[in-house]
């Protein structure tokens, strides 16, 4: 009797210390090539679903977010649920979808889709706090090729070009995805070092600044 006891009450004991699952407990991995969403916990593999991803005019971010916001409710445009990520650059979630025939392409304006009752599970496993990677083929922000930039652009590859620039010495804010004033005077400068006309982001600058697929 004592023993049982005893072994009951280590149980408990256990079950109070682990608590509830943390949110360092959870990695999303999301492929947009392969247009799956991962689920890890520690070095498991929790879940995988298949995702709608962005469009190619209004790509997904790529990098490595937070889940820091959530809303659930009736069923519309965002399924039942969505899961917000702390993107510098934009409004970009993973939630569910009232066009489930698009699962599986490049449909959204960035978000991440899912199944509504996929997206549903996952809101109930992950909590705030989560960590979020976005990746696209093997060149990271980048995703598989460079694209022309003009002022008003938000994306991965604008904070890329806005890294490579402030490595340069030509822009002096945080790489925040957003293709500014301050952007474009960087880039003015530096088609002006390279010898190159005035313009914006294209092939030429790519090249002169050193930024290509394989960094």
């Amino acid at each position: 009797m004592r023993r049982g006891l005893a072994l009951l009450l280590m149980l408990l004991l256990l079950l109070l210390l682990s608590g509830p699952a943390s949110a360092e407990s959870y990695t999303i991995h999301v492929d947009v090539e392969s247009k799956s969403l991962t689920v890890w916990q520690g070095a498991q593999c929790v879940k995988q679903y298949t995702v709608a991803t962005g469009a190619w005019d209004t790509p997904t971010p790529l990098g490595t977010f937070v889940i820091n916001s959530r809303f659930s409710g009736r069923m519309g445009g965002f399924g039942t649920c969505f899961l917000g990520l702390n993107v510098p650059w934009g409004s970009y979630g993973i939630h569910g979808t009232n066009k489930p025939e698009s699962i599986g392409s490049n449909a959204s304006h960035g978000c991440i889709r899912m199944h509504v009752k996929d997206a549903e599970e996952l809101y109930a496993l992950v909590p705030n706090g989560t960590k979020v990677v976005i990746e696209c083929g093997p060149y990271g922000e980048l995703g598989t090729s460079l694209r022309p930039l003009k002022s008003g652009d938000r994306s991965s590859m604008v904070r890329a070009v806005q890294r490579k620039l402030r490595a340069l010495g030509f822009y002096y804010g945080w790489p925040d995805g957003i293709y500014g004033a301050a952007t474009q005077q960087a880039v003015d400068a530096a088609r002006k070092a390279c010898h190159l006309p005035p313009g914006e982001v294209d092939w030429a600058f790519y090249q002169a600044i050193g930024l290509t697929l394989f960094e």
